[in-house]
């Protein structure tokens, strides 16, 4: 069963095509650090469920379906649940803490929870074929390239993507599931050495 994948795509599909609609929802569901250090602490998971277009909302559910419900049925949907909804926290975490008193800064959507999905995934499963768009790749290759990419695009700073949300989600993914089971490490460094 994968009822909390599902659930989670469409709950963040209805919540975002309702802020797509209504302004004033997105504003109060999205990270803004002045509405949470007065004591909106909700936005610290609410933000997750918003997304700034339907390109960025189709992108992340998609991830979401191929690697959530793997991830779900290794773990369990209360296992997954909890996985999914801390890595939301954890992720925008830092970002908050960095800009907790810039009035100016906001921060939307579930790509820090997705990316602890997948690389939950990638960390079970480390030369599975991933899609990047339409050239096949090794999920562990992918997950080189993303994180370079992150970071390189975190440093230069001139796009309006959270790249350390990115990062932090993709680090407590792995770790999730290290200290869930923590032979997972020597598994994924056996399969590592034998592609």
């Amino acid at each position: 069963m994968i009822v909390v994948t599902l659930g989670l795509i469409a709950a963040t599909c209805l919540v975002s095509f309702a802020g797509f609609r209504d302004r004033a929802l997105l504003e109060r569901l999205l990270l803004w650090p002045p509405a949470v250090r007065r004591g909106e602490a909700w936005r610290l998971l609410s933000y997750g469920f918003v997304h700034a277009d339907g390109q960025h909302l189709l992108f992340n559910m998609v991830t979401l379906f191929f690697f959530g419900r793997i991830i779900e049925q290794v773990l369990g949907s209360w296992l997954f649940a909890g996985l999914y909804l801390s890595a939301l926290v954890v992720s925008i975490l830092p970002t908050y803490l960095a800009n907790v008193r810039n009035p100016a800064y906001r921060s939307l959507g579930a790509s820090g929870a997705v990316s602890a999905v997948l690389f939950a995934f990638i960390l079970l499963a480390p030369w599975t074929t991933i899609y990047l768009f339409v050239l096949p790749v090794p999920a562990i290759v992918f997950a080189v390239a993303y994180v370079a990419y992150s970071v390189w695009s975190q440093r230069r700073g001139q796009d309006n993507v959270n790249h350390s949300a990115h990062l932090w989600g993709a680090g407590y993914g792995v770790l999730f599931m290290v200290l869930l089971e923590p032979r997972v490490l020597g598994l994924f460094l056996e399969r590592l050495a034998n592609p």
